[in-house]
This record gives C-alpha cells, sequence and structure tokens, in this order.
C-alpha cells in the first residue's frame, strides 16, 4: 500500500515559510555582517525555526553532538522524519542546501531534485542519495513514491515547489509549526494557492513550548 504524500515547515503568523533572501546562506560571516539585508534575512530565518535548533533529535540528526531536549516536540520532528521514506525538493532548496548540510547530509534516503539541470546522482554518507528530474514535478513523485515503498513522500520545499504540488491536487496532508514570529515579507507559503480546488480538513493542534503545531488532510474542493 503507498504511503501519504505530505509536506512539514515552519511558518510565521503572517504566512511566511522563509525570508525574502537565503543568501546569507553563501555570504562569509563578515559580509552578513556589513549587509544589513543578509544579516536581517539570517536573524529572520533563525527566529523562525528556533523552535528547532535544541531539540535532541534535531542535534543528533545533523551530528550537532550529544544532548538537546525531549518532549512532545522532539516526538513530532523523529516522527516526522520516521515516516518518510523518500523526499521531493526544488533545485533552490537544494542548492542551499548543498552548500550547508554536513556532509552526511540530514534526509538518510532518496531524495529527488526538480531541476532542469542534468546530472548523475549524488550518493552521500549516511544513506541519502540525490536523484535530479528533468521531466517535472508528477515524475519526481512517481520516482519518490516507487523508493518510499509503504513509507510516505515528503515534499520537503522550497515554498514554489510545495505550492505547485498542492496546486496539482497532489498532496495528501500537512504539517505547519506555526512559530510566534511576525516577518512582515518573505516567501508566503499559500501565496498563489488555487483556493477554488483546494479543502482542508483539520487533524489536530498540538500546542509546544515554542510552536503549535497543525496538521490537515487536504481534499478537494
Amino acid at each position: 500500500m503507498a504511503g501519504k504524500v505530505f509536506f512539514s515547515v515552519s511558518m510565521s503568523l503572517d504566512g511566511f515559510v522563509a525570508p525574502e533572501t537565503m543568501e546569507w546562506i553563501f555570504a562569509k560571516p563578515e559580509e552578513r555582517e556589513r549587509n544589513p539585508w543578509l544579516k536581517r534575512s539570517m536573524a529572520q530565518w533563525m527566529e523562525l525555526q528556533q523552535w528547532v535548533f535544541p531539540l535532541r533529535f534535531f542535534r543528533e540528526n545533523l551530528k550537532l553532538g550529544e544532548g538537546g531536549e525531549e518532549g512532545r516536540a522532539n516526538d513530532i520532528l523523529r516522527e516526522t522524519f520516521e515516516r518518510t521514506g523518500a523526499s521531493v525538493m526544488g533545485k533552490r532548496m537544494f542548492d542551499l542546501g548543498e552548500r550547508s548540510w554536513p556532509a552526511e547530509a540530514p534526509f538518510h534516503t532518496p531524495v529527488f531534485v526538480v531541476t532542469h539541470q542534468k546530472r548523475d546522482p549524488w550518493e552521500r554518507p549516511g544513506g541519502t542519495t540525490f536523484h535530479f528530474v528533468n521531466d517535472g514535478v508528477a515524475s519526481a513523485l512517481d520516482q519518490a513514491r516507487a523508493a518510499a515503498g509503504d513509507r510516505d513522500v515528503r515534499i520537503a520545499g522550497g515554498g514554489a515547489t510545495i505550492l505547485e504540488y498542492v496546486n496539482a491536487g497532489l498532496i495528501d496532508e500537512f504539517s505547519v509549526a506555526l512559530s510566534p514570529v511576525l516577518l512582515g515579507s518573505g516567501i508566503s507559503l499559500f501565496g498563489g494557492v488555487d483556493a477554488d480546488r483546494v479543502a482542508l480538513e483539520p487533524i489536530r493542534a498540538e500546542p509546544t513550548r515554542r510552536v503549535t503545531h497543525l496538521t490537515y488532510a487536504v481534499r478537494a474542493r
């Protein structure tokens, strides 16, 4: 039996999943300090994701050392990882991650990158292999489903790729970690959504220390 297709993201109270730019990842520390725009974008990203950094599972998965917080938020992060048999992402997210992930990328499953770039599979230590798909989101999902078996497929991001899957009617479920921050601008999770085709059914709401986790089933309207 095939698993579900889902996404799981952090989102600000005003609906943004990332600041306007992530170019600060490519900048040297001194460049970030000199450029207020890059410095602000980095601060916004860190604030948006602040709930995840102290968690034990996050620290262990990225080889950041032992220790860390346990509790329900840590369980949710671990459960999301364990249900995922394969991931799909856009080229922009891959480009950002290629520069910032450790050598042992934090997926430990096949990852299918939607891109126009032709590139051989890129195998990383720890079980992650990136496959580069040149014929669209549906093909990437088909390949991810085949690789995932009876586990779920996660649409990892970024926001534009998630929205493309939502509008194509290919998402079964999603979770939002609603962070108590306001960004004012940035990458909107649902900006451009085809609201006439998408209906949501609440599954659960779980408040934790730093964020509220909201989970919805997606139905055709």
